[in-house]
């Protein structure tokens, strides 16, 4: 039978017609023998009776070697374990399989990694007579499969990381609490790294002592030994600032830790632990403290340990993401302290308000006084004592103790007025040199020294006195008196903040102007809030030249919402960021510096700015907030100039160029905290030269004037400065369009690429 072929009509000579012939009636031997691919037939037990020389080349054996061989022993070992429990089976009952993968060893010992297609040929009872198998060399495929698999466990890892993250800075953004944030950090950082324990910890200087060695205060500990903690810190001993500034490091239990610091190993091996990762605990390059998370044998998620006694080796992107956190635990433990120390200041604000209160409807002189005692007796002290001196002398008009019981005893001291000449007591010695006398331990020997007479000894000694302040009364130059308060056993020794409100008490006696001393103190509280929350001076970029200024509203009170920032961004583009929080009090503040915290947080990938606005939009709900704001991002490549800017609610920017200033056409999506909308993002160049001015609405805004000729007014401004120095420009902004008072805060940042 003549096998079927191309016509031989057209283009084809005899000559040509004869070879093709000869090649296709030779062709299914040929094609056995060379196809791609490896043929053999095996029977039941695996015994190979045929095979093609593809096959055999591929192994690197001859034919006469490969006939009579079982099939599975040219398998790997885990494709013999394969081919026994899972391929035959499936021929066994299907009657074929496809895909089957496995791996073949070369002659050389070397794998080769093979798809197999099989099927069965059965006799007319069932039983198996032979298997015709077929193999596809799949090496490149399996690579592939490889790296396929390892990308996605990579794009895995990232995503948690990425969500650890995202879990870590919305805690903390609802922490208001030293202990609230050390909770969120301890228990955070556990669960995502499955350490056995966890424990955030400070390191404290004794400012009475610089000599002596820092303490470690855990503030929050979980799962660790009781020992670990001192131990760890012996080992550091007076390093300890050294080992701070290592970063991110693992201490692994090894023969060459317990050499060196045998009490420690001995800590980490009675816990069960293999390893201490230490993270820094940093805030604007000041280090707060470390996180310690202790692992254990098999206890690695995160990261990859290597075994015990070894010295792992942590990845960037670990590396990357306990960094973060430790920087996150730092900035919000500067912001819980913060704002435990506003509360304080509130509290204390209140103390003095209703002490002015009191002040004010007071009758006279001894009404005030008496009144005085009574409040600071309730909330500041254990015993107040109020001595004036008139021309008659000096008298006692108010006497008071927070205990009743012991009430009488502080009435006996109103007999025993001071000792004008002794040089003991600190009530005189106030009077006498115009400054607070702070005695902060009370002792036997003290007592007697300051005692009238034996029942005056008696009555201090039952009143069981730790700590003494005495405060002159001062007021236009004239000493009145001295304010003198004493705490008992009970209460605890006065701190520093408790000898600032009696100092703060003894002006308003003295001076009478209650409100203006609580001001005062509103005031420079507002100081310390701007200040810490303010960021730091923009780092020194190559091809940029920058500058920034912030002016408080000069109404109420002096802190406000307006923030701005310049942060180098992973890889090229440096971040620009400025923005305004709604109101204008110690809320809009704190917000203001939550908000910038979260930005920098959500800088760890580089986004793009319209990505940063969407991702505080969907995140606003979860971080807490309390006020809307509006905020201008942008991204800058200083050495391409490309420039991306994104806007929520937020005046557009300004560029001066070449002498001519313009508003850049930025479309704002909805103020943050509103509804969200869809960010929409501005793309464009900077030219070389050119400055790009970045403010909030107090620069334009005026209670005479609208804003639209603010807009206008601004860029008269900038167009009249004749300069592309920010430091200059800013100045000159400022002289043109601000004046002594100030309604709003300013934000302006200036930035020129040189």
């Amino acid at each position: 039978m003549r096998v079927p072929r191309l016509s031989d009509s057209g283009e084809s000579g005899p000559e040509e017609h004869g070879r093709l012939d000869h090649l296709l009636e030779d062709d299914p031997a040929d094609l056995y023998e060379n196809a791609p691919m490896g043929y053999l037939s095996t029977l039941p037990g695996g015994r190979i009776v045929k095979v093609n020389r593809t096959f055999c080349d591929w192994i690197g054996r001859p034919a006469g070697e490969v006939l009579g061989a079982n099939f599975q022993d040219l398998l790997s070992m885990g494709g013999r374990v394969y081919y026994e429990t899972h391929l035959i089976p499936l021929l066994r009952m299907q009657g074929a399989v496809r895909e089957i993968a496995l791996d073949l060893v070369r002659a050389d010992g070397t794998p080769l990694a093979c798809l197999a297609n099989a099927v069965e040929l059965r006799d007319d009872e069932g039983a198996p007579l032979l298997m015709r198998a077929t193999l596809f060399e799949a090496t490149a495929r399996r690579r592939y499969e490889r790296e396929l698999l390892t990308a996605q466990r990579n794009a895995e890892e990232s995503e948690l990381r990425s969500l650890t993250l995202q879990m870590v800075v919305s805690d903390l953004a609802a922490a208001i609490s030293v202990r609230d944030v050390a909770s969120v950090i301890v228990e955070r950082s556990r669960e995502a790294l499955h350490a056995r324990g966890a424990a955030l910890v400070l390191v404290e200087t004794d400012a009475h002592d610089p000599e002596a060695l820092p303490a470690l205060r855990p503030v929050r500990s979980h799962g660790l030994p009781d020992n670990l903690l001192p131990e760890l810190r012996d080992a550091a001993g007076s390093q300890l600032a050294v080992e701070l500034a290592r970063g991110v490091r693992s201490i692994v239990l090894g023969d060459r830790l317990r050499s060196g610091q045998p009490a420690l190993s001995t800590a980490m091996a009675a816990g069960r632990l293999t390893e201490l990762v230490i993270v820094p605990v940093t805030a604007d390059g000041r280090r707060l403290g470390v996180l310690v998370l202790a692992l254990g044998e098999g206890v690695d998620d995160l990261i990859s340990l290597e075994q015990p006694g070894s010295a792992p080796t942590l990845a960037t992107a670990e590396i990357n993401l306990l960094s973060t956190i430790g920087r996150q635990a730092g900035q919000a433990l500067e912001r819980a302290r913060l704002h435990e120390e506003t509360a304080r200041q509130a509290e204390r604000a209140s103390f003095l308000l209703e002490a002015a209160r009191l002040l004010a409807e007071a009758a006279d002189v001894a009404e005030t006084v008496d009144r005085l005692a009574g409040l600071v007796v309730t909330q500041l002290a254990d015993l107040c004592v109020v001595d004036l001196d008139t021309d008659g002398g000096l008298s006692r008009p108010a006497v008071r103790h927070r205990d009743p019981q012991r009430a009488h005893l502080a009435e006996q001291l109103r007999t025993h007025h001071l000792p004008r000449r002794s040089t003991a007591h600190p009530s005189v010695r106030a009077l006498r040199t115009g400054r607070t006398e702070w005695i902060r331990t009370v002792d036997d020997e003290f007592l007697r020294s300051v005692a009238v007479d034996d029942a005056h000894l008696e009555v201090m000694r039952a009143l069981d006195l730790t700590a003494v302040v005495a405060v002159p009364l001062i007021a236009e130059g004239r000493q009145l008196g001295v304010l003198t308060i004493a705490a008992d056993a009970r209460r605890g020794p006065f701190t520093v903040a408790d000898v600032e409100v009696a100092e703060q008490l003894a002006l308003q006696v003295g001076l009478v102007v209650a409100r203006a001393q609580r001001f005062d103190l509103a005031v420079r509280t507002s100081h310390a809030l701007q200040a810490n929350l303010l960021p730091p001076p923009p780092p020194s970029l190559e091809g940029l030249a920058i500058a920034v200024r912030y002016l408080p509203a000069t109404y109420g009170v002096d802190v406000g919402g307006d923030f701005y920032d310049v942060v180098r961004l992973p890889g090229v583009e440096v971040g620009l960021a400025v923005g305004d929080v709604v109101g204008h009090d110690i809320t809009a503040a704190a917000t203001m510096g939550q908000l910038r915290s979260v930005y920098r947080a959500l800088l760890a990938d580089g986004p793009a700015p319209g990505d940063v606005i969407d991702r505080l939009q969907a995140g606003w709900p979860l971080l807490s907030l309390r006020r809307m704001a509006t905020a201008l991002f942008a991204s800058l490549e200083p050495a391409s100039g490309r420039l991306r800017i994104a806007s929520a609610g937020h005046p557009p920017p300004v560029l001066l160029s070449d002498g001519r200033a313009g508003f850049l056409p930025v479309q704002p999506s909805r103020m943050l905290g509103a509804p969200p909308s869809q960010a929409l993002e501005w793309d464009g160049v900077l030219p070389r030269g050119a400055s790009l001015l970045l403010f909030t609405d107090g620069l334009v805004e005026s209670r005479s004037a609208d804003i639209d000729e603010g807009f206008d007014l601004l860029l008269a401004a900038a167009e009249s400065a004749s300069t592309s120095d920010p430091d200059a420009l800013c100045d000159h902004l400022l002289s043109e369009l601000t004046g002594a008072h100030r309604a709003d805060d300013i934000a302006l940042l200036v930035l020129t690429r040189l």
